[in-house]
């Protein structure tokens, strides 16, 4: 069970298997080349079984093993098969112990995600004890007077670098790895609160893979998450309704609230403002375009630009029932205060008429100006169709051609009720 000792583990950062059959020499199975972990195959069938049969025989009491172990046999096994939960959850009883560091478990999630990336029981306890880590250091800031207590935007950034880099190795190991997709949600919406900084370089630092992954729905679905937030987080009117993406923006409820922890969004709500959502989305149905022309038949590619341009249809028609909105709370009051005004003034003589007048041009004025803007006919509806029959007009393949015919009719079903 030691075969897997920390002595291997934390001087690797991949780990394999070595296709052999039998036991040719007389030697370890464990090869360490290069910061690379390997083992023979010949021995997993062996090792396997009897790491198991010990922590069920362990969890039973029925046999009796010390901390170091625990950890050592825990971790042989999940590096051999990281979906058995009772290791993780022996593992997590040592963390909360303290006879574990939680840096070297999320090391080791890190190791057993490189051979098995899709691994859903590695997500689930990386995320429990990221939350442990996150408390750590709040805890130290906190005795140590910094910060309030809080993470730091600085910590924040670093961590959630650290994490990120993660995530991308496992979704370029393993096509539409849905499990480190939504983790990757997960961190945004739980330890950088959707920060709108982040939110932005993810959107950023995501364009390129997605143009190399064409095929990766997971990975379209992310920065649908990402352009739907930074819209909703925007001056305009939120989006959370729209249906884009694969969860909704995040509510102050829907945030762990067994995480005690704040984060400072320093600089978030001074950039808000300066966000041109029209423009973000216009770039990125650009980048639909470029994709969709340069690498025909590909699902991915055309649901991506329907749930991009259906977020633009969102936010725009939420934007006019503000403006809407605005000009009737805008109508009323000028009427409130025009009858006041008129009625104050008529006691001195004064004509409530003129006064009026003056009211409803300076409304007039207001209700001009909140109306400019971005142009109401990006993107509209009669440019997708050109676009469709740009692509059908010089289109040889089939699955481009039945793509872009779905599309239309999704159009008009939807769009052009």
């Amino acid at each position: 069970g030691d075969l897997f000792s920390p002595a291997y583990c934390f001087c690797s950062n991949e780990i394999g298997l070595i296709p052999c059959l039998e036991a040719r020499y007389n030697r370890s199975p464990i090869v360490l080349l290069e910061n690379k972990l390997g083992i023979e195959s010949w021995c997993v069938k062996l090792l396997l079984p009897s790491v198991h049969s010990k922590l069920v025989l362990y969890r039973q009491r029925k046999l009796w093993l010390d901390r170091d172990a625990l950890t050592d046999l825990t971790c042989t096994l999940l590096l051999l098969n990281p979906d058995f939960t009772t290791a993780w959850n022996v593992r997590k009883e040592l963390v909360q112990l303290g006879a574990l560091d939680p840096f070297k478990d999320l090391y080791l999630g890190k190791l057993a995600l490189t051979k098995f990336p899709k691994s859903p029981e590695t997500w689930i306890h990386r995320r429990w004890v990221f939350q442990k880590v996150v408390q750590e250091i709040c805890l130290l800031n906190s005795r140590n007077g910094i910060n309030s207590g809080m993470l730091s935007t600085e910590q924040m950034y670093r961590i959630i670098q650290d994490e990120m880099a993660v995530c991308s190795a496992a979704a370029g190991r393993y096509p539409s790895n849905y499990n480190a997709w939504s983790h990757r949600i997960w961190i945004l919406q739980h330890v950088a609160k959707c920060n709108l900084k982040i939110l932005l370089d993810e959107l950023s630092n995501t364009k390129y893979w997605v143009s190399t992954h064409v095929s990766d729905h997971s990975g379209f679905h992310y920065r649908q998450f990402l352009l739907k937030s930074v819209a909703g987080n925007s001056r305009g009117p939120a989006v959370a309704n729209a249906g884009v993406g694969f969860s909704r923006k995040p509510s102050s409820k829907d945030h762990c609230t067994s995480l005690p922890m704040h984060v400072k969004q320093e600089g978030a709500s001074a950039d808000s403002h300066a966000i041109d959502v029209p423009l973000m989305i216009e770039e990125e149905m650009e980048l639909c375009t470029d994709l969709i022309e340069s690498y025909p038949g590909h699902e991915a590619l055309w649901s991506h630009r329907r749930s991009v341009f259906y977020l633009w249809h969102c936010w725009n028609r939420d934007r006019l029932q503000v403006l809407s909105d605005t000009s009737n709370r805008s109508e009323g009051t000028k009427d409130n205060v025009q009858m006041a005004t008129a009625g104050s003034y008529s006691a001195r003589g004064i004509d409530g008429d003129a006064v009026g007048d003056r009211a409803k041009q300076g409304y007039t004025q207001e209700i001009k100006r909140l109306k400019r803007g971005p142009s109401l006919d990006l993107h509209s509806l009669l440019e997708e169709h050109r676009f469709i029959d740009t692509i059908l007009a010089g289109c040889t393949n089939l699955e481009q051609a039945r793509f872009a015919t779905a599309y239309r009719k999704w159009l008009d079903m939807v769009i052009g009720q």
